[in-house]
């Protein structure tokens, strides 16, 4: 009897693509379960330590919802790394400017912050209308209400 516990192999690993749609999806919620698909978690193969995730292409990310008052209170800071060069942007301005970083940001600080995590952030593609580039791949809609 073998009592070894499987560990997914980086060339055994099969990856699909899944289509979420973020029109009025608390933008938390979206990206915790977006985060867990990409690691693989959702998968009975998972193993920490290789990438076992699937492709996530997030449409209509201009409609992601910010409940309470995340929109005005909610901060997002990058630095130039020049004296005095710190800027702040509200979440409200950054998902009107460019929900594609908003949404981005918010998943990767999700993953881990190592090689794995940059190439498993990788496999997110967002889109900020309700149109993508990725018909080719064949990817399945994944209802998310089910699963917040």
């Amino acid at each position: 009897m073998n009592k070894t516990t499987y560990m997914a192999k980086p060339g055994e690993v099969e990856r699909k693509w899944y289509v979420v749609d973020a029109t009025d999806v608390p933008l938390g919620r979206l990206s915790a379960v977006v985060a867990s698909i990409l690691r693989g978690k959702n998968k009975p193969t998972f193993t920490p330590h290789t990438d076992t995730g699937d492709f996530v292409i997030v449409i209509n990310a201009g409609q992601v919802k910010l409940t309470g008052k995340k929109a005005t209170d909610k901060i997002y800071y990058r630095h130039s790394l020049y004296p005095g060069g710190l800027r702040s942007t509200t979440a409200g301005e950054l998902r009107a400017k460019n929900p594609i970083r908003l949404i981005e940001t918010s998943v990767k600080g999700m993953l881990p912050h190592n090689t794995l995590g940059r190439a498993q952030g990788m496999k997110l593609k967002v889109f900020a209308g309700a149109e993508h580039t990725h018909q080719a791949q064949q990817p399945e809609v994944l209802d998310i209400t089910g699963l917040i």
